[in-house]
Parts: structure tokens; C-alpha cells; sequence
């Protein structure tokens, strides 16, 4: 059995909740329809504005509430859903604004199925919170990040241990439709992704923006600096990924005795780029511990 038929039988007939339809929840809607993990009529989503929610329906052909409590118990098992086939216990997927969740998980309570599993896209929030609000032990968390909107995203994830396998590998083909998945032990590690992988393309943008400004300080118009600095990263990160060796050792290959790459790497160390780079991502991993802290 291939690795895209595992997926889509891992939630054959599984009903998915979305509350709360934002950018990443489309995303994530869009690559499993997309890929054919599951039917229209096996997701539904909630929004308070009717134009969203009419949207939504005709964009994707999805079910759309304006009630949270409605599309979590859209999530409920029971029935046949297309072709016959019956349903298993849902998935009802978090994706508000982190300031509104605690209101609605207490809108949500006792409207989730008791085998229902619950997956968290929400910025900070704690598994101990959504549980306890929820009166419910099945949580993963997940911390995506915005690469996700093409397909091509890192989404690292944690899970209670009241997850069972199945439930595992129907998280791991949900978070397939938005690019790589990877799953970690502890809720710290959940922190640490939010610093390095889902904050990780701004760090990318950033050296993007200083490369092309660059290139205009030389001379170059903006819109050439721009292509050769997009088409050099995307190919440098893909050579990088195909050749399967250490970043230091790919810097070796293209650095020679007193060349170009020499004199540029001298500044950059001389500069503390890489410390700069070490201290940056370890205050975004400091601030995604105190996000999560706040109630």
C-alpha cells in the first residue's frame, strides 16, 4: 500500500469539524480536497459571518454553521457518508484567534463526542487548557507554519497519550495535505518548533529583503535583485534537501581560497550572524513559553 492510500484510508469516512475557518484552516481544507483524502460532505466549518460561510460552501462545497457548538457535533459518528461508508468518530480541529479560545471552548463543552478527537491550531494555547475546558483527554496540538498555504509547510505536533494509533495516523494524513509532518514527545518541543520552524520563515524573509537590497545598492532594479535572489534561496534549500549533506559541507563546496564566498563569509562572522541568528530564535522560543503562561 502506497503512502497516498494509506493516508486517504486513514480518514475514510472520518467527519472533520473546523471551528473557526481562517487562512491555515482553508489550508488545510483545500490540500485534503485537493488530494482527495476526503469528500466535501465529510468537512464542515463554522464562521460568524454569513458572507465567509457562503464562501466557503461555494468554494469547496463544505458545510458551513455559524454555531460552534453545530459543526463540533457535525463531528459526531453515525451515518453513512458517501458511497456508503459509515462514519467514524470525528475530528474537531481548533483554528480561532488565540484571545477568543477559552470562550469558546466553554461554548463547546459538552458538544464534543466523548471519542471525538480534538487538534489544536490555535498560537499558544496549552493542552492542559483545551482539556480542562473541554472536559476531554483527547488533545493534539499542532504548530504549523505559513508555507502550509502552498503544501509545502513543516507542521510539528504533540499528542496526549489518551490518542489512540488510528487517530495518530489520521492526524499524520491531515497534516500531509499541508506539506511535511513531524511528531515530538513533549509539549516543550511544541515551543521550540514555534521559534525555529513556524517563526522560521520570517528570519527567511528577512535575509531575503537584505539580499535584495543589496543588490539594488549595487545597481540592480528591484524586480531583478528580487528574481535572483527568490530563484537562488529556492534552489540552494532544494539542492540542499536532495544532496543530503550538512550545510557546512555544501558551504565548503562552494568556497574557495580567497574567493568571493571567503571575503563575504569573513564579514558575516565578522558580524556575529550566526550568534545574532542563535539569539533571535531562543527569544521567540522565551516568548512562545510566556504566550503559552497567559490565560
Amino acid at each position: 500500500m502506497d503512502g497516498a492510500t494509506e493516508n486517504a484510508n486513514a480518514l475514510a469516512g472520518v467527519r472533520l469539524a473546523f471551528v473557526g475557518v481562517g487562512v491555515m484552516a482553508e489550508a488545510m481544507i483545500a490540500g485534503l480536497l485537493a488530494r482527495g483524502l476526503v469528500a466535501p460532505e465529510q468537512i464542515a466549518g463554522s464562521h460568524p459571518r454569513a458572507h465567509r460561510r457562503e464562501e466557503l460552501t461555494a468554494r469547496y462545497g463544505i458545510t458551513a454553521f455559524e454555531s460552534n457548538r453545530e459543526a463540533a457535533e457535525f463531528a459526531r459518528a453515525g451515518g453513512d457518508g458517501a458511497g456508503g461508508v459509515q462514519h467514524h468518530s470525528g475530528i474537531v480541529i481548533l483554528s480561532v484567534k488565540p484571545q477568543k479560545l477559552v470562550g469558546v471552548l466553554r461554548e463547546l463543552k459538552d458538544s464534543v463526542a466523548a471519542d471525538a478527537l480534538v487538534v489544536s491550531v490555535v498560537a499558544g494555547a496549552r493542552i492542559e487548557t483545551i482539556a480542562n475546558e473541554l472536559l476531554h483527554p483527547s488533545v493534539v496540538r499542532v504548530m504549523p507554519n505559513t508555507p502550509a498555504q502552498i503544501g509545502e509547510g513543516m507542521t510539528v505536533w504533540t499528542a496526549t497519550p489518551q490518542v489512540s494509533e488510528e487517530q495518530a495516523a489520521q492526524v499524520r494524513a491531515m497534516l500531509g495535505a499541508l506539506g511535511r509532518e513531524l511528531r515530538v514527545d513533549e509539549e516543550r518541543q511544541i515551543d521550540m518548533a514555534t521559534a525555529l520552524s513556524a517563526t522560521g520563515p520570517t528570519y527567511v524573509f528577512l535575509v531575503m529583503e537584505a539580499l535584495i537590497d543589496a543588490g539594488v545598492h549595487m545597481g540592480f532594479s528591484r524586480e531583478v535583485a528580487r528574481e535572483l535572489v527568490i530563484q537562488t534561496m529556492l534552489g540552494s534549500v532544494l539542492f540542499a534537501r536532495e544532496s543530503h549533506k550538512h550545510p557546512a559541507e555544501l558551504r565548503n563546496m562552494v568556497t574557495s581560497p580567497g574567493g568571493t564566498s571567503a571575503e563575504a563569509i569573513y564579514q558575516m562572522e565578522k558580524g556575529s550572524l550566526r550568534t545574532v541568528m542563535s539569539k533571535a530564535v531562543y527569544a521567540a522560543f522565551q516568548r512562545a513559553v510566556a504566550l503559552g503562561q497567559r490565560k
